[in-house]
């Protein structure tokens, strides 16, 4: 998304919100934009940072080709910050950084602009000193929070923040969005409902790696199924070393997610929900072997084991003590 028409067209609400903003010049000092992955939290900021540094501004609309917009897009600005988790989580060290930076007068403009993913993954440390910015904003200064969870970030960053929800993207034009790029009907099912980001998915549907989480999440399955004393040799010597990073650790739990869920719609004749492939047919043989609320157990165990996981708690104990759980 590189206009805010575009936006519009996936989420309007919040489009109006930004767009009213700077029509009017009253461009918050923060927002925390929440949804899920896929939404466009990323592609808004980019497009609001553009907004507000563009040298040949029509209307609402950034030019998208003065020297602004392509440092923006470039991520060469040097008075737009972006930060991401150093590993898991978003450290005091990061945010010190930036306020050193923010002691400098703007290099190119009067103004400073700096965005947060993965909000919730702040230190508590970190984000005090965030809330201590917020509680302070710079005249020039705007903030954007991104966020999968609103809720665990603290309330007092919140309440400092003009919060926009960004909607999950309809499915079905997703898929033949997909299709229309070449990707088969049922493997584009499966990505809408990992991603609605047309970028990633592309991406995953040409990765090894994405292939290979797959079929580790079906020998998972047909561990748990017949061979459960071999349950933890294959988390530590297959499952493990595959999902290195914290994005990869949650990607496998929505892949078991999915296969889990597809066994309840089995159970209750909901064969249209389903989300994997007849290759994948063998899932279905634990609409036999675990009852619905045993499966239903296991769904809220994977729920939680994501959240343990955006808590920072370590993936190895995480996906240890969900295995003792399904055992039981």
């Amino acid at each position: 998304m590189e206009t805010w028409s575009q936006v519009s067209a996936v989420q309007p609400l919040a489009s109006k919100m930004m767009t009213n903003s700077i029509a009017k010049d009253r461009i918050s000092h923060a927002y925390l934009l929440q949804g899920e992955r896929g939404t466009g939290k990323g592609a808004i900021a980019l497009l609001l940072a553009k907004s507000v540094f563009c040298q040949e501004l029509n209307g609402i609309e950034p030019c998208q080709e003065c020297r602004a917009c392509t440092r923006i897009a470039s991520g060469n600005h040097p008075d737009v910050h972006w930060m991401k988790p150093d590993g898991q989580s978003i450290r005091k060290e990061q945010i010190q950084h930036l306020q050193k930076e923010f002691t400098y007068s703007g290099l190119e403009s009067d103004r400073k602009f700096y965005v947060i993913e993965s909000a919730e993954t702040l230190t508590q440390n970190a984000a005090n000193r965030i809330l201590k910015f917020l509680e302070e904003p710079g005249r020039q200064t705007t903030a954007v929070l991104l966020t999968e969870n609103s809720q665990a970030v603290l309330s007092t960053i919140r309440s400092r923040c003009q919060m926009i929800d960004l909607k999950p993207l309809h499915p079905e034009a997703f898929q033949n969005q997909l299709v229309e790029h070449g990707i088969n009907r049922q493997t584009a099912v499966l990505l809408s409902a990992i991603t609605n980001n047309l970028d990633e998915a592309m991406s995953m549907s040409e990765d090894d790696w994405f292939a290979q989480a797959r079929r580790r999440m079906v020998q998972l399955i047909e561990i748990i199924m017949n061979e459960k004393d071999d349950l933890f040799l294959f988390l530590h010597h297959e499952w493990l070393p595959h999902f290195k990073e914290r994005t990869q650790q949650e990607l496998g739990l929505d892949l078991l997610i999915l296969a889990f869920k597809d066994v309840v719609y089995v159970h209750a004749g909901r064969d249209d929900l389903i989300v994997f492939s007849n290759d994948d047919k063998k899932l279905e043989n634990l609409v036999m072997f675990f009852s619905q609320e045993k499966l239903l157990d296991i769904l809220n165990r994977l729920l939680d084991a994501k959240r343990k996981l955006k808590q920072n708690v370590n993936p190895t104990l995480v996906m240890e003590q969900l295995a003792v759980h399904i055992q039981e």
